[in-house]
């Protein structure tokens, strides 16, 4: 069975104060809704400090759980993720940033796509993915949105 969630907001900045907050796991937890689950998990990079195979992997508490993010994929107006978990559950997934310039800013698309196998099939039967993460997606876009626009 097949998700998608998909969240969007306008920054009233230019895409190029954007992208790098996006581009780079380092700046993430200024605004990643993730970060504050486990302040005091473990968190690793790897590979370029920024852009395509930069790796950022952490290990946490029950609620943080462990997994890890590399960009495949990244442009100005696109960074690419893959997002594999390991725990609590194991699954693969595709992140999607999209930056395009709108009259009032910029405007950010986080999309999140994969596929719910074995016990998360069942699991999103009663639980959707949407309301799993869509609300951490909106958190996550506002914390982006206030950094970037606090920063000018």
């Amino acid at each position: 069975m097949s998700f998608l969630v998909e969240r969007s907001i306008t920054v009233l900045a230019d895409p190029d104060q954007i992208y790098p907050l996006i581009n780079d796991f380092h700046r993430w937890p200024a605004w990643s809704p993730w970060e504050e689950m486990d302040p005091a998990m473990d968190r690793e990079h790897s590979g370029p400090d920024s852009g395509v195979g930069a790796t950022y992997a952490w290990r946490g508490n029950r609620k943080a759980g462990s997994g890890s993010m590399r960009i495949t994929a990244s442009t100005p107006e696109r960074v690419d993720v893959e997002l594999t978990f390991l725990k609590p559950f194991k699954a693969t997934n595709q992140v999607t940033f999209t930056i395009t310039p709108v009259a009032a800013g910029t405007e950010i698309v986080w999309q999140m796509r994969g596929e719910q196998n074995g016990l998360m099939k069942l699991f999103g039967k009663i639980f959707s993915m949407d309301k799993m993460v869509g609300k951490d997606f909106e958190r996550g876009l506002r914390q982006l949105k206030d950094v970037v626009e606090k920063s000018r």
